[in-house]
């Protein structure tokens, strides 16, 4: 009749796979990130547009860029119209090699859906843009995409 009678204790939290969920989600995390190959070294302002287009496909695009050099590498660049691709800068004539090497790593259903994304200054020049279509078209690369931001609807005063 006479019991000792004990506490009974709340068992503790078993975390011998809070490792091997923490790992999961980090995988998932590196799996579905698209992580940005080039930086811009251009400084370029997109020109408005009034019929844009979302890029569907962003795996099957490649990125050049034209404008001038940043502030802080105008000293050593200069302040001429420059073309990067794949964090270098290139002349028109070495474009036609890039996207060919660029073609050559993609995946085979997106060889055929590549689009080419120019992001030009708007006060570039036009001389550079049709010598970057002509290495363009070289390189058998013709859908190009123009990269515009909507057009506002208010006027400068």
């Amino acid at each position: 009749m006479f019991r000792v009678q004990r506490k009974k204790m709340v068992p503790g939290l078993n975390t011998a796979s809070l490792p091997d969920l923490i790992f999961t989600v980090l995988f998932f995390f590196m799996i579905v990130t698209h992580i940005r190959h080039d930086a811009p070294k251009l400084e370029y302002r997109i020109p408005q547009g009034t019929e844009l287009q979302k890029l569907t496909k962003k795996s099957a695009a490649t990125y050049i860029y034209i404008g001038k050099p940043l502030e802080q590498l105008q000293k050593k660049e200069g302040t001429a119209v420059k073309v990067q691709m794949n964090d270098k800068y290139v002349t028109p004539d070495e474009i036609t090699d890039y996207v060919t090497d660029e073609r050559s790593r993609m995946m085979p259903e997106d060889r055929q859906q590549m689009i080419v994304n120019l992001k030009a200054d708007r006060n570039a020049d036009m001389g550079t843009i049709i010598d970057v279509k002509q290495a363009l078209r070289r390189a058998n690369a013709l859908r190009i995409s123009y990269s515009a931001e909507q057009e506002s609807n208010q006027k400068n005063k």
